[in-house]
């Protein structure tokens, strides 16, 4: 398939996903959960999914789920419309605590995911 089409498909689908995850995070919290939601597990999947296609010759499904599902299931604009919110809002601190758990969840997400996928994959 067209690697263009795979970002296309794939772009579709992270984004529809990402969506609901907003919607189901909504319904609990009016804090910007849904976005930080995405942003680790993306990660997490990420690091699994990188490491799945490098060992087992996957690497032609990465237009498709890398760049297209993850890159539409994450959102660091979203994350970043979010971050400046909540700081116009005067809510400073949640502001920089925000931006302190996405980036410190969302890169040990990426750690593990890698360590987790590696284990499998190996």
């Amino acid at each position: 398939m067209n690697p263009f089409l795979q970002v296309a498909i794939g772009g579709a689908a992270g984004s529809v996903l990402r969506y609901g995850v907003n919607i189901a995070a909504l319904r609990i919290t009016t804090l910007p959960l849904g976005t930080l939601t995405v942003n680790i597990v993306g990660c997490f999947v990420m690091g699994v999914l990188a490491s799945a296609l490098a060992m087992r010759g996957g690497q032609h499904l990465a237009p498709l789920l890398l760049t297209g599902v993850l890159g539409g299931f994450t959102t660091f604009s979203a994350f970043s419309l979010d971050t400046l919110t909540l700081w116009e809002r005067g809510a400073v601190g949640l502001a920089v605590g925000y931006v302190l758990a996405s980036v410190i969840f969302s890169l040990a997400a990426v750690f593990a995911g890698l360590a987790i996928g590696r284990g499998i994959f190996a």
